[in-house]
């Protein structure tokens, strides 16, 4: 797994995600009645390949840091000369510092977040020794405008490449491309879960070859591959780099000797345990007499925290609300323009400890929606409480432009500036959803509903139920103002795209 990770995944459970929608029966490590054409891209090529290019835009960035002093601040040649000199020589500390902080690691860089902070470790370790050096030789005249420069470029450059190279990457896997293939260990329900959820999402890269378990024990698509014992030879013969391990179908010595052995073989092991959305910044590893635990941090939505997230609201609600309002203005107008009714939409919603308040929207429905929606639940696309059909013959042309950019959301900027909303946050419920709701999803509730939120920003128009509840009670549990900022962040591009209908 040398190549850099593409993963989006948050929970524990969900770190290895497969590419295929079933899975072929397979011989002799061919898939029955299927050309399998292996990728000629192996892990040291595609190190060799990252390293290249890691060495390159390097090599670039330092040259953006003289370029940069020469325009800023020229120094005489010699003193050039000897930061070009000082360079070459740090040179082997930022491959040092690359390996030291396993950037050449999938497993090491699965969220984007984790392969930054890597980089940044990677680059301070070289350019610490730059200093050092500099320092240590007694080099008379080191610019720090020009370490300043080279901190900058560096770092900047890093990041932008590796960000190519993840997009690159994702796009090969979901081609097909740079396939990794593995094997699943057990049979139960949590094993078939696990399969289905890698199946969502393909850029990954893993393509799982069957189950290992009870011999002629059939789930879902697969047959099992062989026993536990025989492992070692499913993997040879299967041509795979790993297995996932379903801990609730494999007793806890067997998986010890399983882990021991297969890692031992140069295998990859993950174990997948029954913890679910939980986000991997709260859990911190701990032994106990040889037993590894796992302490997961509670999360804190109170004191200062709860102030700054107002704080937040207000601050950018307050400038939304003034950037657009010519473009509010226009739509109000094109709605009173276009169909007879009201501007806006006024609707109760369920909010905070299920308190109702007054949500409202640019009308985008004809005046007698709500009386024709008894007709249309037959052609309900959603699942559950939820109600979506794609062409609602209710919206008027008017009504699907404005929901296609989201316009038609700006005035609930009005309810967070008052209290009742947040800027982030799960969907704002009707009273009537919540009534169908169980014990589970009511923890939703526990929090101010959002003008945005995962799951608005995560392709709701084409989610189930069970994806709104589970993506609602994930930001719920594992609630940051980090989380915050990066779902905001994901609304802009959702709005620019297009994307945002509801």
């Amino acid at each position: 797994m040398a190549e850099t990770a593409a993963h989006g995944s948050e929970t524990p459970n969900e770190r290895f995600r497969l590419v295929q929608t079933e899975i072929p029966n397979v011989e002799n490590g061919q898939a029955e009645g299927l050309e399998r054409s292996p990728s000629p891209m192996t892990p040291s090529v595609i190190r060799r390949r990252l390293m290249l290019a890691d060495a390159s835009t390097l090599l670039f960035a330092i040259a953006l840091a003289f370029v940069f002093q020469a325009i800023a601040k020229p120094v005489p040649w010699f003193i050039v000369t000897d930061h070009l000199l000082l360079v070459v020589v740090s040179l082997p500390a930022f491959a040092l510092g690359a390996g030291f902080n396993h950037l050449y690691q999938a497993r090491a860089n699965e969220r984007r977040l984790e392969e930054a902070s890597n980089i940044l470790k990677a680059l301070g370790f070289g350019i610490s020794v730059i200093l050092i050096i500099a320092f240590g030789v007694q080099f008379g005249e080191l610019s720090r405008l020009w370490i300043a420069a080279l901190a900058v470029s560096v770092t900047s450059c890093m990041l932008i490449e590796r960000r190519i190279v993840r997009f690159i990457f994702r796009r090969l896997r979901r081609e097909g491309s740079l396939l990794r293939r593995i094997v699943i260990v057990g049979t139960d329900d949590h094993a078939i879960a696990l399969k289905d959820s890698y199946e969502r999402n393909p850029t990954l890269g893993y393509e799982v070859v069957g189950f290992a378990g009870v011999v002629g024990h059939e789930q879902g698509a697969a047959s099992v591959l062989g026993s536990v014992e025989d492992l070692i030879h499913v993997l040879e013969k299967h041509d795979a780099v790993g297995v996932v391990v379903s801990l609730a179908s494999i007793a806890s010595d067997a998986v010890n000797r399983l882990t021991r052995q297969l890692t031992d073989h140069g295998y990859h092991v993950a174990l997948s345990s029954s913890l679910r959305d939980i986000d991997l910044g709260r859990l911190r590893p701990q032994t106990l007499d040889g037993q590894t635990m796992i302490y997961v941090e509670p999360t804190v939505r109170n004191g200062w925290r709860s102030s700054a997230k107002r704080v937040l609201d207000v601050g950018l609600a307050s400038v939304l609300m003034l950037v657009t309002l010519p473009l509010q203005i226009i739509a109000a107008l094109a709605v009173a323009v276009t169909s007879k009714g009201p501007v806006f939409f006024r609707q109760i919603r369920v909010g905070k400890d299920g308190e109702l308040f007054e949500l409202l929207k640019f009308r985008t429905m004809r005046v007698d929606a709500e009386d024709r929606k008894a007709g249309l639940m037959d052609q309900n696309e959603a699942d559950g409480p939820l109600f979506k059909i794609q062409d609602d013959p209710r919206i008027t042309p008017v009504g699907r432009l404005l929901r296609k950019f989201s316009i038609d959301e700006l005035p609930q900027l009005f309810c967070v500036l008052i209290g009742s909303m947040s800027m982030v946050g799960p969907r704002p419920a009707l009273p009537t959803e919540v009534e169908q709701w169980d014990h589970e999803v009511r923890e939703r509730l526990r929090v101010l509903p959002g003008l945005t939120g995962m799951w608005q920003v995560s392709g709701r128009s084409d989610s189930s139920f069970e994806v709104y509840k589970r993506m609602d009670l994930y930001y719920v549990d594992n609630w940051s103002l980090l989380h915050d900022l990066k779902i905001c962040a994901r609304t802009v591009k959702v709005v620019l795209t297009g994307r945002g209908a509801a």
